[in-house]
C-alpha cells in the first residue's frame, strides 16, 4: 500500500509530522494552530491526507470529549502526538470546538480530484492469478480491525491468521467482493475505496470517490464500482478493473434540490443498483449492462441473461421512484422485486414494489429497525425476515408474503447486527446498545423463540456473528481495544478458540458475501 494510504491508530487525528520547533499559541485562535501544526497531515482545507478528514461528519463517531482526549494524549502506536504540555485545557476545548465546526466555503470534491486521487500500483492483470496460500480461497474471512485499523484474513478452516495489514481510518459499510472472491473492496469514511487482491495479498488500485462516504456497492458480475456519499451529494461509478472514474452522479431532486446519499446496494437479479437518499422522497436505481453470457466464477451466483423485463431504463441512467417518506436503511427481498425502507424518525418503514413504484405496505417498526443487518428465512412454507433495533429492546419478524408483523421478541437491549445461516437452524444477534452489551442471544429459527443468552466476557461488548461457508462455525467479536475474534461450534454452541484483535468490527467471509440466499444479509 502506498505510504500516503497508511493512517495510524487514530490516523493522526490533529498532529504534525515535525514537532521540532514551538507551536503557536491559540492566542491566534485555533485555524492558526491548525494550519500551522495539523495541516500537513490533515490537509489545509481538513479533507484529509496522511490523516484522515477533519470535518464534522468524518468525525461523527468520534465525541468532541473523546477528541479533546486524543488532542491532549496523542494515540498510542502512532505518528499522532499529544498537545496536552503546550495546550491548556481551554485551547485544546477551543480546538476540538473549532474541529466540530461547518467550513464557511463548503469543500468540493468533482471528477479532477477523482481523478487526482487515483493510484495502481498493480494494474489489472498483471499479478499471478493463484493464490499465495493453501487455504481456501472461498472460505476466508476478511476481519476489519477499527482498534488500529488494520484488516486480517484467516483460513475459515483453521482460523489461522494468513495475512494482516493496514487499512484507511474509520471503514464504514464492510468491504464488498467480486463474484469469484479474488478481489475485496473497502470503503473509508473518508471517501477511499481499496481493491485488493487476496490471491495475492497485495493493495492493487485506490482513488477517493468523496470527502464524506457512507458505503461502496459492486455489481453481481464484478465489473462495477459505485460509491455513496454524504459529502458532496454524489453517486459515483468506477470501472472495477483499476477503478477508473466512469461517471459522477450530483444527487438532485427534480424540485432542484440535493441530497445526501444514505447507501447504494447491487442489485443481482435486477442488474442494478439501488439507492437510498437522505433528503429527497425518492428511490434512485441505476441498471449496468447485462452480460451477454454467464459470468464463471464459483458456479454458485447466476447472473441474469434476459433483457430487462421490469423497467426500460437506459444503462447508467437514472430510474427516480417517488416514495411517501423520506427513506434510509434498506432490506430487499432475494427476488429485489420489493425493498423495506426505515422512515425518518425511527417511526416505522414502508414495502416498495421496484417494479411498480408503489407502496404496497406500512410496516409498524418503532424503534429505527437497523434494515441494513437484517436477515431472511423459510417459515412453515411462508418466508419471513427478522430485524433488530438501534433504539428499542426487540427483534421484529415479519412475515414477507402480507407483510404483517407476526412476532416481537424481547431482547436485553437494543442491537446492531443480525446473523444467520442456510444450514443453520439459529440466528444470532446482539444487543449492542446499553448495559447489557457483553450479551449475545440465539434465536430458533422454527419456534421462533430465544433458546440461549451467551455472555462471551462479563463486561466486553460481544457483536457481529458471521458464519463459515458451510455454516459449521461462527466468529463473534469483542468489541475493545483489548478484544478478540472469538471462534463458536455452530450446532452446540460451545466456544473454541479466541484469536486476540484490537477492536474486530465486521468479519465477512468470502462465499458467504459473494452470493445472496436464506440466512445471510443483503
Amino acid at each position: 500500500m502506498p505510504v500516503r494510504s497508511l493512517p495510524r491508530g487514530l490516523a493522526t487525528l490533529l498532529g504534525a509530522a515535525l514537532m521540532t520547533l514551538l507551536s503557536p499559541a491559540l492566542a491566534d485562535g485555533p485555524e492558526a494552530f491548525y494550519r500551522a501544526q495539523c495541516a500537513s497531515c490533515h490537509g489545509e482545507d481538513r479533507l484529509g491526507g496522511i490523516g484522515p478528514a477533519l470535518l464534522p461528519g468524518n468525525l461523527s463517531r468520534l465525541t468532541p470529549e473523546a477528541a479533546e482526549t486524543v488532542i491532549r494524549d496523542g494515540r498510542a502506536a502512532s505518528q499522532m502526538p499529544g498537545f496536552g504540555e503546550r495546550l491548556d485545557d481551554a485551547a485544546i476545548a477551543s480546538l476540538a470546538e473549532w474541529l466540530y465546526r461547518e467550513p464557511e466555503v463548503a469543500p468540493t470534491w468533482g471528477r479532477d480530484e477523482i481523478l487526482a486521487s487515483q493510484s495502481v500500483p498493480h494494474p489489472d492483470g498483471s499479478l499471478p492469478d493463484t493464490p499465495r496460500f493453501e487455504a481456501d480461497p472461498l472460505n476466508l474471512f476478511v476481519v476489519v480491525e477499527t482498534g488500529d485499523h488494520h484488516a486480517s484474513v484467516l483460513d475459515g478452516d483453521t482460523f489461522e491468521r494468513i495475512h494482516r495489514f493496514p487499512t484507511r481510518y474509520a471503514l464504514h459499510g464492510g468491504p464488498k467482493y467480486t463474484p469469484d472472491g479474488r478481489y475485496v473492496f473497502f470503503g473509508s469514511r473518508d471517501g477511499w475505496i481499496t481493491k485488493v487482491d487476496l490471491y495475492n495479498l497485495e493493495v492493487v488500485a485506490e482513488v477517493r470517490a468523496g470527502i464524506n462516504m457512507r458505503n461502496i456497492a459492486v455489481s453481481a458480475d464484478g465489473r462495477y464500482v459505485m460509491a455513496a456519499n454524504y459529502l458532496p451529494h454524489s453517486l459515483v461509478l468506477f470501472d472495477a478493473h483499476n477503478l477508473d472514474l466512469m461517471k459522477v452522479y450530483p444527487v438532485v431532486g427534480e424540485n432542484g434540490d440535493s441530497s445526501r446519499v444514505s447507501a447504494v446496494y447491487a442489485a443481482p437479479p435486477r442488474g442494478s443498483f439501488i439507492a437510498a437518499l437522505k433528503d429527497l422522497e425518492e428511490v434512485w436505481e441505476i441498471p449496468w449492462p447485462l452480460p451477454t453470457e454467464p459470468v464463471v466464477s464459483t458456479g454458485h451466483m447466476a447472473t441474469p441473461l434476459e433483457p430487462r423485463r421490469r423497467h426500460d431504463t437506459p444503462t447508467f441512467r437514472v430510474r427516480r421512484l417517488p416514495v411517501p417518506d423520506y427513506l434510509d436503511d434498506f432490506f430487499f427481498d432475494p427476488a429485489y422485486r420489493h425493498v423495506i425502507g426505515a422512515s425518518r424518525g425511527g417511526q416505522g418503514g414502508m414495502v416498495i414494489d421496484l417494479d411498480s413504484g408503489e407502496k404496497v405496505a406500512d410496516l409498524p417498526l418503532e424503534g429505527m429497525p437497523h434494515l441494513g443487518s437484517g436477515i431472511t428465512w423459510e417459515h412453515q412454507g411462508r418466508r419471513v425476515m427478522a430485524t433488530p433495533h438501534l433504539t428499542r429492546a426487540a427483534v421484529s419478524i415479519i412475515d414477507m408474503t402480507d407483510w404483517t408483523v407476526i412476532k416481537t421478541l424481547e431482547t436485553d437491549g437494543p442491537g446492531f447486527f443480525m446473523r444467520s445461516h442456510a444450514n443453520s437452524p439459529y440466528a444470532w444477534v446482539d444487543v449492542f446498545f446499553g448495559p447489557n452489551r457483553d450479551r449475545v442471544h440465539v434465536i430458533d429459527k422454527a419456534s421462533l423463540e430465544i433458546v440461549e443468552t451467551l455472555t462471551p466476557e462479563p463486561g466486553k461488548t460481544a457483536a457481529h456473528v458471521e458464519f463459515d461457508r458451510d455454516g459449521e462455525k461462527l466468529l463473534l467479536s469483542l468489541w475493545e481495544e483489548d478484544g478478540a475474534v472469538i471462534v463458536y461450534d455452530a450446532v452446540t454452541l460451545e466456544e473454541e478458540q479466541r484469536i486476540p484483535m484490537s477492536r474486530p468490527s465486521g468479519k465477512y467471509n468470502v462465499w458467504n458475501k459473494t452470493r445472496y440466499e436464506e440466512g445471510t444479509s443483503h
